[in-house]
């Protein structure tokens, strides 16, 4: 079990991601590193980078974060109940990109390892990750871009990957209350060791190093696009539905709220600016409604023929 390898290529990733963001809006990311000593429920350290008014950003952040725990918490163990009281070590990249634009979409992406430290046995190591696209208007060109970019890099590690993960990130990112689905999904894996550490953390890194790949097309597409205070009203809305997400269902959020996690780092995903209305409908036949009707459901974007 290398975790230094596994460091070593999370701040990579996270560094390479931050200066092509930065180059794409044209404004820093401010750097928050930060380390909680000894004693507490949680030891470790990590490096928190946001942007906040960008002229593409409304507000990003991509953390870096390695920790270590006296007891994993039930969000990380509900699979995997013989590990409940173990000590764990674990890290990770997780991002969140909310564009000023509603019809560039937000996007999501993780990549972690988690190692349990149960007393006289040994290490049991697994890793967790994916990426997702919620656009507020929908673009067909842009959401089989996105999943094609992943499906070709999950195929090395066998044709199962890519349609195994794509459903359970449907079925992840999946708002019960609404019954809904947050985005138009992309692919979603947790508690993944099949492939001994090597092949996991291969897997892992093949899904980190796509992201930049799957969003920042969409990102030079649709940037330009004109909008009013209509669009900025509905990405309002919608954005509402990814703070329900994020706060009832996200097991990153819960583990880390549960596990004592550093909490301005871990809300760092919520966006800036959002709204409710109470039973909110869109006309039928506009933009709006077009995004419940065919990208709020299940489809098998990699496979569509672009038109």
């Amino acid at each position: 079990m290398d975790t230094l390898a596994v460091r070593d290529y999370l701040l990579a990733l996270q560094a390479r991601i931050v200066a092509a963001m930065e180059a794409e809006d044209g404004a820093p990311f401010i750097s928050d590193r930060w380390v909680r000593e000894a004693g507490g429920p949680l030891e470790g350290e990590g490096l928190s980078r946001l942007l906040e008014e960008g002229g593409l950003l409304e507000r990003g952040g991509c953390s870096f974060s390695q920790v270590k725990g006296k007891t994993l918490p039930p969000s990380a163990t509900q699979h995997r109940p013989e590990l409940a009281g173990a000590p764990f070590e674990a890290m990770g990249v997780s991002l969140v990109f909310h564009p000023r634009n509603p019809h560039v979409p937000t996007v999501h992406m993780n990549v972690r390892m988690l190692a349990a430290l149960p007393e006289g046995r040994e290490p049991v190591t697994w890793f967790g990750g994916g990426m997702d696209l919620t656009p507020y208007y929908g673009f067909e060109e842009d959401a089989q871009h996105f999943h094609r970019v992943i499906r070709d890099a999950l195929a090395p590690f066998g044709d199962d990957k890519y349609p195994r993960f794509k459903r359970w990130c449907d079925e992840y990112f999946f708002l019960k209350h609404r019954n809904e689905p947050r985005g138009i999904g992309g692919v979603f894996f947790d508690d993944f060791s099949e492939l001994a550490f090597e092949g996991s953390f291969a897997m892992t890194r093949a899904v980190g190093d796509a992201f930049l790949a799957a969003y920042l097309p969409i990102v030079q597409r649709r940037r330009g696009l004109p909008y009013g205070e209509r669009e900025r009203e509905f990405q309002a809305l919608r954005r509402g539905r990814y703070v329900e997400f994020n706060l009832v269902f996200d097991r990153g959020t819960l583990f880390g709220l549960q596990s004592g996690g550093r909490t301005e780092s871990i809300l760092m995903s919520m966006p800036p600016i959002v709204k409710w209305r109470y039973n909110w409908q869109p006309a039928p036949g506009s933009p709006e409604a077009r995004l419940y009707t065919d990208f709020l459901r299940p489809r098998e974007w990699a496979d569509e023929v672009a038109a």
